[in-house]
């Protein structure tokens, strides 16, 4: 029997949807081993005949987990409204599926000689609009970010010697980053984002007073410029971050707000202020809304279209007037999305290969829309790689099932512009995950930088950098060690990916088993076949049987197995069979 349940289709999400204005994505959930095949039959919804005539499209199953099988078929566009439905065979029996509906019957009738037209029936597609199919720019599908917290890194060519100037902690510069660009180059990265620079009374810069000046403890606007040209001549894309969910009490708007309360011009820029103006209780609690309860964070009204216009208007001066590439954008989940889609029309009009970068640490497809974001921080990459890389909670069973989830959760075009992470300024440093133990990072690394979407390095990773409280995983920059062996490492591995991929790939997982240890996966476009095994684990995984294959890389390997946390990476003559059957 079908188990009807497990059936899942949603129109016009990342289950059907334009690919580009050439190719149509359609995708169908069931249950796992349910079904002997499935196929799609497509229509031109305004056809003039009656009954309307459907064309006919094998699905393949394109993933699996522990409990569903996914079904993908990829088309040319003939029409650009579209209605369709699906025929599922099962072992013993079969059902057509349309409209949320299982039946045996199509939905157009005869009646008397004469069909009724039943169309509106089936799953729709009303109209595939140019203007709102995802383009996240395509330069994302083959970045690697390095990502800079600029207090910490250089204030010199391979040094940071301080002391730090008022506002700083470690005394890190713009021109320590401009001065450091060849070594960021030279990891294989090609892409830099760095943390927030402008006028800020904390070290960290997340209480921002001026979005119109870099902060003077990090150097001069012409200092960002000289980084921004510098970058540029090399290459290499340059990524700020913006803090548009809060500002600093030191911030022009809200200082008015505390000398005048709500007379003030600015009174309703800010979130639940008291008509007597923002203050603090007894035991110091704000009584105004702030990011998470910290004072000199106050929120901004961002549903405000005097703040939209504001802030829409710094994203747009920063992007044409120095050039830079994008904005990672904090906390996105927490403001307006008219606010976003104010701030994209004005930065995407200075650039439109611009990039906007979202902080949404849960499943993002709300803000992944063509008049949203382009992109999110990944931190659901992050923390599947540590529960089976760095702490083993799950076996590959299991890391498939989350990375088959992650790989199918937005539409495709959105996976390919995730911005991949370890580690960042938020979160401890992923080798202090995995107590030390170098073979289980270099697993993490491997995968970060052989996966669909943009890997983003954090500042020292490539030095060994470890820490566990914000202090440490903040801690200066290593330059002593910061071109040793895991600079060599990151090299290798970066080299591989800018060699072999250019992020139009499909993932397809290979093997993984229940407790075990060893995942298996392929990145696969014409001509190319590239597989990746992993050994996560402290006993030895025989590999299965393959073909000849050229071997790119691979450490503590043979031919016919992995060794304890090993792993082998080849290209492949063709696709090899999915063996997680």
């Amino acid at each position: 029997m079908i188990d009807k349940a497990a059936i899942l289709h949603i129109p016009c999400s990342e289950y059907a949807y334009p690919l580009d204005e050439e190719t149509f994505c359609v995708r169908l959930r069931a249950g796992r081993r349910d079904l002997v095949s499935c196929e799609l039959y497509v229509a031109d919804r305004a056809c003039e005949s009656t009954p309307i005539r459907f064309e006919g499209l094998p699905m393949e199953r394109i993933a699996r987990d522990e409990r569903f099988d996914f079904f993908q078929a990829v088309f040319p566009i003939r029409h650009t409204r579209l209605c369709y439905y699906f025929r599922l065979q099962g072992q013993e029996e079969w059902t057509y599926y349309y409209g949320d509906i299982f039946t045996r019957e199509l939905a157009d009738l005869q009646m008397e000689g004469n069909w009724v037209d039943g169309r509106s029936e089936y799953f729709q597609y009303p109209a595939i609009l140019r203007t709102e199919i995802a383009r996240p720019p395509k330069w994302m599908n083959t970045a690697c970010f390095y990502n800079v917290f600029p207090d910490s890194f250089a204030d010199g060519s391979e040094a940071l010697a301080g002391p730090a100037k008022s506002g700083g902690r470690l005394g890190g510069t713009l021109r320590g980053v401009t001065e450091n660009l060849e070594h960021i180059a030279r990891l294989g990265c090609n892409g830099l984002y760095l943390n927030p620079i402008f006028t800020a009374k904390s070290y960290h810069k997340y209480d921002t007073i001026n979005y119109y000046h870099v902060d003077p403890c990090f150097g001069t606007d012409d200092d960002l410029r000289a980084l921004v040209q510098k970058a540029h001549k090399m290459g290499m894309r340059v990524v700020l971050d913006g803090v548009f969910n809060h500002s600093g009490t030191g911030f022009f708007a809200f200082q008015d707000v505390l000398k005048r309360g709500a007379s003030s011009p600015y009174f309703h820029w800010y979130d639940f202020v008291p008509p007597t103006g923002p203050g603090l209780d007894e035991q110091g609690h704000p009584n105004y809304a702030c990011f998470a309860y910290v004072p000199e964070m106050p929120k901004l009204n961002t549903a405000n279209p005097q703040v939209q216009a504001y802030f829409a208007e710094v994203g747009r001066y920063w992007v044409e007037e120095f050039r830079v590439d994008g904005w990672r954008l904090d906390v996105a989940n927490e403001i307006s999305k008219e606010f976003w889609r104010v701030f994209r029309r004005a930065v995407k009009a200075a650039d439109p290969d611009c990039v906007l970068i979202g902080e949404v640490w849960e499943n993002a497809r709300d803000w992944l829309r063509y008049d949203l974001l382009d992109s999110v921080m990944n931190y659901d990459f992050r923390r599947h790689c540590r529960d089976f890389f760095a702490l083993g909670r799950i076996d590959a069973a299991g890391f498939a099932d989350r990375v088959t989830n992650m790989v199918l959760r937005y539409p495709e075009p959105y996976l390919r512009a995730q911005l991949n992470l370890l580690d960042s300024h938020d979160v401890c440093r992923f080798l202090s995950l995995c107590g030390g133990d170098e073979r289980r990072m270099r697993l993490a690394v491997v995968f970060q930088m052989l996966f669909p979407g943009a890997p983003c390095v954090f500042y020292g990773d490539e030095a060994g950098l470890t820490g566990v409280t914000e202090p440490e995983y903040r801690r200066p920059m290593d330059w002593e060690n910061a071109e040793g062996s895991w600079f060599d490492f990151y090299r290798q591995v970066a080299g591989l990916r800018a060699k072999y991929l250019n992020g139009t790939e499909r993932f397809t997982v290979l093997a993984a088993a229940p407790q075990s240890r060893l995942f298996g996966y392929a990145l696969e476009r014409e001509g190319l076949c590239l597989t990746v095994w992993l050994n996560a684990g402290d006993a030895p995984c025989p590999l299965p049987e393959a073909e000849e294959a050229e071997r790119l890389w691979k450490q503590n390997a043979s031919h016919e197995a992995l060794g304890p946390w090993g792993f082998r990476v080849c290209r492949q003559a063709r696709r090899l069979a999915v063996l997680s059957n």
